[in-house]
Formats: C-alpha cells, sequence, structure tokens
C-alpha cells in the first residue's frame, strides 16, 4: 500500500534551485513503486466547496510573478485521468462530501514544482483536489479518510503546502542554516502533535500552537497536511529544513 505525502513545496524557485529538498524528493520517489496516478490537494487551489480537477490534460499554470523567464518556460504536461477524478467524487459524495468535477483546471505550481522533482518525466497522470480553506483542518481530515482507499490500488496521495508560511517575515538572503527560533517551536510542536497522534490539538492548532498565527497568517498552507494526515497511518519525518530563515521546507510520511 502506497503512503500518502506532506510537501512543503517552498518558492517556486524551487523547480530550478531544488536545494536540500530536489534530492530529498527524488530519494523518496525513488523509495517508492510507481504510482498508478496521483491525487494531490495544493494550497494554491482555495475554493468554497470541494471540485476535482477532471481535465485530460490540464496545463501548466505558472500562478506568480516577479520570477525569471526561465521559471515561467518550465512546462510539467502530466496528463489527467477523468476516470480517477469521477472515482474521487465519488468517494468524496459517499462521505457526505459532494464534489464537483472542473474540467478547466490547470495545475498551480503547488503541484507542478514537487511533483517536477519526484517524476520529472511527468509520465504519471494526476488529479487534483481543491482545498476548501474556510472550512479548516477537520474537513481536511475528512478528505483524506474518504480518499484513503486510493492508496490501496496504487494511488499516490499528496498534501502540497508549508509547515510554516509568513512571507512578510522571510529573510530572502538567509542561508539554509538560520532558522527563526518562533518558526522551529511551531515546527517542532506540530511534530510532537503528530507523532502523538493527537487529533484534537492538531485540529485546534491556531489557538494552542506556539507562534500559530505567526508561522500561519491565513491557514491554506498548512492544511495539505491533514489531508495528507487524514489519508495516510503512522507519521514519519522524510526532510526537515527551512529556507530564508522561516519557511519550513518538511517533508512527512503517513504510513
Amino acid at each position: 500500500m502506497f503512503p500518502s505525502l506532506f510537501i512543503s513545496h517552498g518558492s517556486p524557485m524551487l523547480a530550478l534551485e531544488p536545494g536540500a529538498s530536489g534530492p530529498a524528493l527524488a530519494h523518496l520517489a525513488s523509495e517508492l513503486p510507481k504510482p498508478k496516478a496521483i491525487v494531490i490537494v495544493s494550497a494554491h487551489w482555495e475554493s468554497q466547496d470541494l471540485h476535482v480537477g477532471s481535465a485530460e490534460q490540464p496545463e501548466t499554470w505558472h500562478d506568480f510573478g516577479g520570477f525569471p523567464a526561465a521559471l515561467f518556460a518550465v512546462q510539467y504536461p502530466a496528463p489527467g485521468q477523468p476516470e480517477l477524478a469521477a472515482q474521487v467524487a465519488g468517494l468524496l459524495k459517499a462521505d457526505g462530501l459532494p464534489a464537483q468535477l472542473d474540467s478547466q483546471r490547470p495545475f498551480d505550481h503547488g503541484v507542478w514544482v514537487p511533483l517536477s522533482l519526484m517524476y520529472p518525466r511527468a509520465d504519471i497522470p494526476v488529479v487534483q483536489v481543491s482545498l476548501p480553506s474556510r472550512l479548516g483542518p477537520a474537513l481536511q481530515t475528512r478528505v483524506g479518510h474518504a480518499l484513503s482507499s486510493l492508496r490501496e490500488q496504487g494511488v499516490l496521495l499528496i498534501g502540497s503546502g508549508s509547515i510554516t508560511h509568513n512571507l512578510r517575515e522571510l529573510d530572502w538572503h538567509a542561508g539554509p542554516e538560520s532558522v527563526e527560533p518562533w518558526a522551529k517551536a511551531f515546527r517542532d510542536w506540530i511534530i510532537e502533535k503528530l507523532a502523538a497522534n493527537d487529533e484534537a490539538a492538531l485540529h485546534d492548532y491556531r489557538r494552542q500552537a506556539p507562534n500559530a498565527v505567526r508561522s500561519h497568517p491565513s491557514d491554506e498552507h498548512l492544511l495539505p497536511l491533514y489531508f495528507a494526515r487524514g489519508a495516510g497511518g503512522e507519521f514519519s519525518i522524510v526532510h526537515q529544513g527551512f529556507t530564508m530563515g522561516a519557511l519550513g521546507m518538511d517533508i512527512y510520511r503517513f504510513g
């Protein structure tokens, strides 16, 4: 059975400057059997309700500005899989979570940046599920649980976000050895609660975790973690680190 994964996807520049995350993601992919397909929740498809991408050939969306031309030239031409998208929508509906199919949605950088480092040949079908961020962690836990059976069918489930995400507090010149104590304290609390399987504390992280609002002024980048946890099994750490002082780059495995 495949695990589910939480990947901190960092800046879009990760696609060109993978740092320590690139080798970690490539090694992780090499340890797993080749998936039949990938189902992914990205922090960058926020929505009011649940949607499932059902395009046969989703476009690569450069959903950002101010980066080098070379980044806008990157393409990730992985196919979609409409049949799997319909199956995903059916599993969600069966769990009381109705979802609409979206045949127009392109891949945002929360999808193609980490996948380009894991599966650079772009030959694995990818289906993206939206993030109704206003409904918080508990919904993402339910979504993950509803789709967990796909792991038995050779489907890799991924939540793509960031373990910390406060762009206003980043030091764009800081090296990987520079870590803000407040960001580390938050990250360490999350790890402690994941290891203890303390779902109540994790769902209430904005009140209980140290520096929660500072680490996540809005929580869309942490919510994919709950999808991965809800879909998976036993927690383990694949990779830890920070870039720019406070942007957490952790990768976690569930199962």
